[in-house]
């Protein structure tokens, strides 16, 4: 996508899975961030805007929550965690050419590692990036750049070499 450019997202395109993503955790992700967005009122189709190494704008869609999803899904830190990896992950599928390939490891400083939707078998963790994600349900431009800061943080001593 270019700088600027709009686009749309699809939260059940989570189901479809990925090299590190199953499909029924993928739907998990869906239907999390489908609370979240309906949590804080936001209307399906709601622009989402994103400002960093990408500028883009994207209007999000998602499939109907239902009470059953209100109660699976009660505990917000969690939902709000999991609704956040949904959202980072399809905007990492759009924005660049990498894919999730795996879930890391606790201590790793990260959530998950991306790569080429065709890698190398022979080296399999070579070009490979590691994504930390972060949600905030609700929040501003004060708060959110504190999260980031935090977070950058955390993910600077994962420049090292990991067993994963």
């Amino acid at each position: 996508m270019e700088s600027g450019r709009r686009g749309t997202i699809t939260l059940a395109k989570l189901a479809t899975g990925s090299p590190g993503i199953t499909s029924a955790f993928g739907q998990t992700l869906a239907e999390a961030g489908a609370v979240c967005f309906e949590d804080q009122n936001h209307p399906n189709g709601v622009e989402l805007k994103v400002n960093g190494t990408f500028e883009a704008k994207y209007q999000v869609f998602w499939q109907q929550v239902t009470d059953q999803m209100i109660r699976c899904y009660n505990d917000e830190e969690s939902t709000t965690e999991l609704g956040a990896y949904g959202v980072a992950f399809l905007l990492i599928l759009d924005l660049t050419d990498y894919t999730i390939i795996k879930r890391s490891r606790r201590g790793t400083g990260f959530d998950c590692w991306l790569g080429q939707a065709q890698e190398n078998e022979e080296l399999p963790f070579q070009n490979k990036e590691g994504l930390e994600v972060s949600g905030i349900r609700s929040g501003d431009n004060s708060r959110i750049k504190t999260r980031v800061n935090e977070k950058l943080k955390q993910v600077k001593p994962s420049n090292a070499t990991f067993t994963l």
